[in-house]
């Protein structure tokens, strides 16, 4: 099922994709590093930035379960948040901010959506949650989607992005770019990211972004390599593997309509439905 579609952006829209180490539960420290960070996005040009799966808090769930009310945001109001807000403010940039979220006595893996007014706009809530996080944290009810200077993007957290519905769900409701905050680990996560997020790109010709850690958190070993592809699967630009950056890129309105126009799958697969199946055994067993 589809929502109405929003018209095709006409303007470039640059975002920043930042990377670093986080403190182990120091919300207050690391409210000030991303602050700090959103402040060289502005200087950068970009108008969005994206940080990395509760980068606020730190993976760290150990840290957030023993004391929520100190180790994770407080949906109910959290002054911690301030010098983030005003940076956001001062610069005219948003802000997509992983964190753990203590909300009515549940815990959530969230991504704040930050606004340019110094404000706490939304927040949305990891939907697909890995297998050691089921025991802490409630699943999202619903998908996210941002409207900003002509483009929409769609918000993904992680494991979120390792599943082709996800970004689909944010394709059909007329998303151009998939924005995801995530960890990444040394071992199997690069080459785990580099699978997923081309093929989102690819299957979806919508842009997608990844923001990852470095350094280590919550016992991870991360890998860094934040990075942009293009409506094609093609890497627009990528970040180290282990030092604190923040990559930039341009979304370009004219790079995703030849996408679009090249490659139809998105417009094809409309009303695709599992359907009726036909099941055959060829092994002689029933179907």
């Amino acid at each position: 099922m589809t929502t109405e579609q929003p018209p095709p952006p006409s303007q470039p829209l640059r975002v920043a994709a930042a990377q670093a180490c986080p403190e182990p539960g120091d919300l207050t420290a690391n409210v000030a590093t991303a602050a700090a960070m959103v402040y060289e996005a502005r200087d950068a040009g970009a108008r969005v930035v994206v940080f990395p799966e509760k980068f606020l808090t730190g993976y760290e769930p150990d840290l957030i379960r023993a004391d929520p009310k100190r180790c994770a945001v407080q949906a109910a109001g959290d002054d911690r948040l301030d010098p983030l807000l005003e940076a956001c403010r001062e610069t005219g940039t948003v802000a997509v901010v992983g964190t753990a979220v203590h909300d009515a006595g549940q815990l959530y893996v969230s991504a704040l959506v930050l606004g340019t007014d110094g404000t706490w706009l939304s927040r949305y809530d990891k939907q697909l949650l890995f297998s050691t996080e089921q025991e802490i944290y409630c699943p999202g009810a619903q998908g996210l989607s941002l409207d900003i200077d002509g483009w929409r993007l769609g918000l993904g957290i992680c494991y979120d992005s390792g599943f082709p519905e996800h970004a689909r769900a944010a394709a059909l409701d007329g998303c151009h770019a998939y924005l995801v905050g995530a960890l990444f680990s040394v071992g199997n996560g690069y080459h785990e990211s580099r699978m997923w997020f081309p093929s989102r790109a690819f299957d979806n010709t919508m842009y997608t972004v990844l923001a990852n850690h470095v350094g280590s958190t919550g016992g991870w070993s991360t890998c860094g390599g934040s990075a942009v592809w293009d409506p094609t699967g093609r890497l627009v630009v990528e970040a180290g593997p282990d030092e604190r950056e923040l990559v930039v890129a341009d979304l370009d309105p004219d790079r995703l309509r030849r996408a679009r126009a090249d490659h139809t799958m998105l417009n094809d697969v409309h009303g695709l439905t599992a359907g009726p199946r036909q099941r055959l055994a060829l092994d002689g067993r029933p179907a």
